[in-house]
């Protein structure tokens, strides 16, 4: 069997991605039905800024998880490629993917600015620690 403990992380950023996602969905159909908004109405995206507000958390949160996370993956698919597995990578990317879903779940409700940029430095730091660990490891191997 195929098991690598650094990619049960990934699947759970993943996981996260498509269940805002569908959150996105769900609150802007919602929206656009009790507004009357007719879909063309929406055909660029300052429209729909404009025009559905109580969706803007979701949809710059969904945004958001398209954008460090990638750096994210791709940490993961090099330490697959490098072989490494240590505990304290995959510590590192469990404590990245459990930021950023605190990060979605104020963006998406409350959306408390400092709160939301509080966990979105801290889970930044922990990628960046993340870089650190694989540059250390390609530059000494």
């Amino acid at each position: 069997m195929f098991y690598k403990p650094i990619l049960l992380p990934l699947l759970a950023q993943v996981l996260l991605t498509f269940l805002v996602w569908i959150y996105l969905y769900a609150t802007r159909l919602r929206e656009m039905r009790q507004k009357s908004v007719d879909p063309q109405q929406l055909a660029h995206r300052s429209a729909a800024q404009a025009l559905l507000q109580a969706s803007a958390g979701p949809a710059d949160n969904f945004s958001n998880l398209l954008e460090m996370p990638l750096l994210f993956f791709i940490a993961v698919l090099l330490s697959l490629i490098l072989l490494i597995q240590d505990d304290l990578l995959v510590t590192l990317a469990w404590s990245f993917v459990a930021l950023r879903a605190m990060h979605s779940l104020v963006h998406c409700t409350y959306n408390r600015v400092l709160h939301r940029f509080t966990v979105y430095i801290a889970s930044s730091l922990l990628l960046a620690l993340m870089w650190l660990r694989l540059g250390l490891y390609i530059l000494t191997q």
